[in-house]
């Protein structure tokens, strides 16, 4: 049996990962594991100066600790009046020990004299390790705003702030199956579809 794990110990990216990958793992038999569950959990630091880099460490990282294929990804929100931050840092934005809800109350506050519309991107890069040290890339983006306050109860991170007009609604007020179509998350697993199928057969 062909294994794909997935190197990630948020919960929130585990869990929407599993639903992303679903498709590729019954076309090709393989069985989604996540970090822990073949060889120890890796906690690589985000050293990279993009987030293609940082998605590479992570993989290549667990694939070499556990053997199997691995897919990680970076990710993070872009906001023009911002210069394009949080982005690489969109994690840390609120400092150490800072939960999901901090950060994006610091967005809201540093933006609460920015009128609408505050263009905003979420950007995410994949990377899939092989074992053997080969690594490939793949990317993707949605394009939307922050809204003026949190909406909606789904996904995870800045989910509840990140407005996409398309839906007139927060990408945490959108139904799941939705999100799981547009999101920049769900686009560079869309990309990534045809070489995963490939070397997972």
């Amino acid at each position: 049996m062909a294994y794909l794990m997935i190197a990630t110990q948020n919960p929130g990216k585990q869990r929407e990962f599993r639903e992303l990958l679903a498709a590729v793992a019954a076309q090709t038999g393989a069985q989604l594991l996540v970090a822990g569950e073949r060889g120890p959990a890796i906690d690589v630091a985000e050293t990279g100066t993009s987030y293609a880099e940082n998605a590479s460490l992570k993989a290549v990282a667990q694939a070499q600790a556990s053997g199997v294929i691995a897919l990680s990804d970076d990710s993070g929100i872009e906001v023009a009046a911002l210069g394009g931050a949080p982005g690489l840092y969109s994690a840390r934005f609120a400092g150490p020990g800072a939960s999901d809800a901090d950060r994006r109350h610091k967005l809201l506050h540093e933006l609460s004299q920015v009128p609408a519309p505050r263009l905003a991107r979420f950007v995410c890069a994949i990377a899939v390790a092989l074992p053997v040290g080969a690594v490939r890339l793949f990317a993707g983006e949605v394009r939307g705003e922050i809204a003026l306050a949190e909406s909606g109860h789904g996904g995870f991170g800045y989910d509840p702030v990140f407005f996409v007009p398309e839906y007139g609604a927060t990408m945490a007020a959108v139904p799941p199956e939705v999100k799981n179509t547009i999101s920049h998350r769900a686009r560079a697993v869309q990309a990534a579809t045809p070489y995963l199928i490939e070397v997972l057969k």
